[in-house]
């Protein structure tokens, strides 16, 4: 492949964006693909998902030797994480150059417990206590859902030293609560007389999703007024979530600057980096990368689908942009407020959606696993 002096992807890492590919399957990690990206494409970590998974599962035959394999008596989730597990220790193996040259400050591959286990913290911390001794790497990152116990169980992880990924915040309250949950889990080690510079950890903020949400509302809203009202609802289509991010992104930057900061700082720890994710666009009238370009800046990362990827090599433009407009992401946010957009019913609306869609993909990746194991002649256990 010819990489060309004018990367574009080079270039956003460059300006201290990581980029971590949002997709994984067995295929990639096996033909190359996936090492040529790391070489080529300046990727350094990957997120997965039960939708990601499930996806992988239904296609082709790529698992059909090791489910075959596989001890028998096993429940439908087990088969799952063991094949999962193998995935992602593969994925793992392939980023850990990446892991040491940074010195664990990049190079992760995240997994995530099971939808169900949300709102549940012992569930939540027994099912990533698992999924960490299956997967036997440093550079694991388990992905807990930003829900009130999902804070609570990342301050014990991080506490226990695993990495965490906090995913599907919508909302700033929650990425705070977040932020705060990695602090103590720091001071929590620490007080035990435990190193915390190995402790990795990003907060995935979604992005796309905010604004289909908020631009569906703000179509309602202008359909029942007229004139230059009209105008202005519909003027703020499309505004919201890079706004909603770049809050996020001020929020960070406060709170990793802080007095409580300083003395974990000072024994190592290393920042819980803003991930931007859902940032390939839904809606064809946006540009195709507007959720990458205005949300590029330092000590941030944006996990991206193949396609995403694909069209800023193509023409993405790189200029530091997440902090730029502070004040004008705040007018956006009051602005829509005023027009009659209540931001914490849509960020409630988002979790619970998000949760649900997860749930969904969960349920028939595992309905799935019991009809390929059925046609490939095993017995499973319907549950322990």
């Amino acid at each position: 492949m010819d990489t060309m002096p004018e990367n574009r992807l080079q270039r956003l890492h460059d300006a201290g964006q990581s980029i971590w590919l949002d997709f994984i399957d067995r295929s990639i990690l096996r033909n190359g693909d996936l090492q040529r990206r790391i070489q080529d494409d300046a990727l350094t970590g990957m997120t997965s998902n039960p939708t990601i998974f499930e996806k992988a599962l239904a296609e082709g035959h790529e698992y059909d030797d090791q489910l075959a394999a596989a001890p028998a008596g096993m429940t439908a989730l087990e088969l799952f994480e063991l094949v999962e597990t193998t995935d992602v220790r593969d994925a793992c193996d392939l980023f850990m150059p990446v892991y040491e040259r940074t010195n664990g400050a990049d190079g992760y591959v995240s997994i995530e417990v099971s939808p169900a286990a949300a709102n549940d913290a012992d569930a939540s911390i027994a099912e990533a206590e698992r999924l960490w001794s299956m997967v036997g790497r440093p550079n694991v990152m388990i992905k807990v859902p930003g829900t009130s116990e999902g804070a609570t169980a990342v301050r014990q992880l991080i506490a226990a030293g695993m990495n965490v990924n906090i995913t599907l915040l919508f909302a700033i309250e929650a990425h705070h609560r977040v932020i705060e949950a990695y602090f103590a889990g720091l001071e929590d080690r620490l007080r035990a007389g435990k190193p915390i510079d190995r402790a990795g950890s990003v907060a995935s903020f979604f992005v796309s999703r905010v604004d289909t949400e908020i631009d569906k509302r703000l179509d309602a809203l202008a359909a029942a007024a007229s004139g230059t009202q009209r105008d202005h609802i519909l003027g703020l289509r499309g505004k919201a979530a890079i706004a909603n991010a770049q809050l996020a992104y001020k929020l960070f930057r406060e709170e990793f600057s802080s007095q409580r900061w300083a003395p974990l700082k000072a024994a190592g720890a290393k920042l819980q980096r803003p991930l931007w994710a859902s940032t390939s666009s839904k809606n064809p009238a946006y540009r195709d990368v507007i959720y990458v370009e205005q949300l590029i800046g330092p000590d941030t990362v944006n996990t991206m689908p193949p396609a995403t990827i694909e069209a800023f090599r193509d023409h993405g433009e790189v200029a530091r942009t997440v902090d730029a407009q502070f004040s004008a992401a705040e007018r956006t946010i009051a602005d829509l407020g005023a027009v009659g957009i209540d931001f914490h019913d849509v960020t409630d609306k988002l979790l619970r959606d998000g949760l649900a869609s997860f749930q969904k993909s969960f349920d028939s990746l595992i309905a799935g696993l019991e009809r390929k194991s059925a046609a490939l002649g095993r017995d499973m256990v319907s549950s322990r």
